[in-house]
């Protein structure tokens, strides 16, 4: 006979983290933050809620962790079909809308929408989650486009006295108030809109002026 093996403790770990991920990502998307529980969540995952708390002080923790998860595991999937990032076709204008179509889908998607909603308003009462958030998932995107903006300036498609930070602030603080507010629709065309008064200007005739810089 072979030797009885023992069960791989690690193993059933991270089949029970996994089942929270989901659990927590799926409630949140359904009923909403305010009523998704740690009880909620532990009767999904199919665990005790002892198990939870165990591993996180709140369900916000919980939620912040699953999120993070997801989006690195889309990232994987990005990267193994060759996408990932702002492309930079040598069309600042096509790229741009190409990846603000795509945020505009991700935000309608209630499988995001709802965790990132959930997530952004806690942040604003958690200072210390609103850190996490901005640190691991807000700031690796901006600089995505900080990279491709720069690269437009070395190719003389934008101002070379432009601060990137700024003009990216352009693109996607739009999208973000009209997904806060619900009160328009989040369509492509509108991504397409921002974009193009991003990059035209909204002024009939060039205005001269110092530009303003981000010291931060």
């Amino acid at each position: 006979m072979s030797p009885h093996k023992a069960p791989d403790s690690s193993r059933r770990s991270d089949r029970s983290r996994r089942a929270i991920y989901d659990a927590a990502l799926a409630l949140v998307g359904e009923t909403g933050y305010a009523r998704t529980t740690i009880e909620g969540i532990a009767a999904r995952a199919g665990v005790g809620k002892q198990t939870i708390y165990r591993w996180w002080p709140s369900k916000a923790a919980v939620l912040m962790e699953a999120f993070l998860d997801l989006a690195a595991r889309q990232a994987e999937e990005a990267a193994g079909e060759g996408e990932g990032g702002i492309p930079d076709t040598g069309d600042l204008a096509a790229d741009l809308r190409l990846v603000l179509r795509a945020t505009v889908d991700e935000l309608n998607d209630p499988a995001i929408a709802g965790p990132t909603r959930a997530l952004t308003a806690e942040g604003i009462v958690d200072p210390d989650l609103g850190a996490r958030f901005v640190e691991h998932l807000l700031d690796p995107s901006i600089q995505l486009y900080v990279t491709r903006l720069r690269a437009a300036q070395a190719s003389g498609e934008l101002r070379a006295d432009i601060d990137p930070r700024i003009a990216l602030e352009l693109l996607i603080a739009p999208l973000t108030h009209r997904w806060l507010l619900r009160t328009l629709p989040l369509t492509h065309a509108y991504a397409d809109a921002i974009v193009d008064y991003a990059l035209g200007g909204l002024s009939a005739e060039p205005r001269g002026g110092a530009p303003a810089h981000d010291t931060r």
